[in-house]
């Protein structure tokens, strides 16, 4: 048995069709910034770097990346504790340029509507969002979301950049978390 079988209830979203994916929304974004010279791709860490690797891989137009770590989650949580901070901020400028932010996930909201108002604050030419997986019956706080890999049930995901407390970010899949395995 692999280490994170015992984990493991289902995997809710196969390699293949994670990769379809990333590369459709990569050819998506580098249509709709075909005009852009100067596209600023955010990162959230950790949970979104799988995501920003391979997503760029696909993106044709000229872009650069930087990163923003910000928590919402203690170890080993696996609900949010409403309050963000920012662990570590962007070292790119912000102001008039065309920013978009890479998630991996989007549950309540509360931290990306943070992070889009932090953001906003800076002034950018544009501000979109793109994120992996899309929780829709969990959000609390509206988001507007241009770009979404998949949109999934509330379950507690693992794999593909997300964490099991800090462990199996590289999976090359997403799985669902057995109920009390944890």
């Amino acid at each position: 048995m692999l280490p994170y079988e015992k984990y493991l209830a289902e995997v809710l979203i196969d390699e293949t069709t994670l990769q379809k994916r990333v590369a459709e929304l990569g050819q998506q974004i580098s249509q709709d910034y075909a005009a852009c010279n100067d596209l600023l791709m955010i990162c959230v860490l950790k949970g979104g770097i799988m995501f920003l690797v391979d997503i760029t891989r696909h993106i044709t137009v000229p872009h650069e990346i930087d990163f923003l770590a910000v928590s919402s989650y203690g170890k080993g949580a696996r609900e949010t504790s409403g309050k963000v901070r920012i662990d570590m901020d962007l070292t790119a400028e912000v102001t008039d340029r065309h920013v978009l932010i890479v998630e991996d996930i989007i549950d309540s909201g509360h931290t990306l509507r943070f992070v889009m108002d932090l953001l906003s604050a800076r002034r950018p030419a544009s501000l979109k969002l793109c994120t992996l997986l899309n929780k829709p019956t969990k959000r609390q706080v509206d988001i507007p979301i241009d770009y979404v890999g998949f949109d999934i049930e509330n379950k507690f995901v693992f794999g593909y950049g997300l964490d099991l407390d800090e462990k199996f970010r590289n999976l090359p899949f997403i799985g669902v978390v057995k109920p009390d395995s944890i």
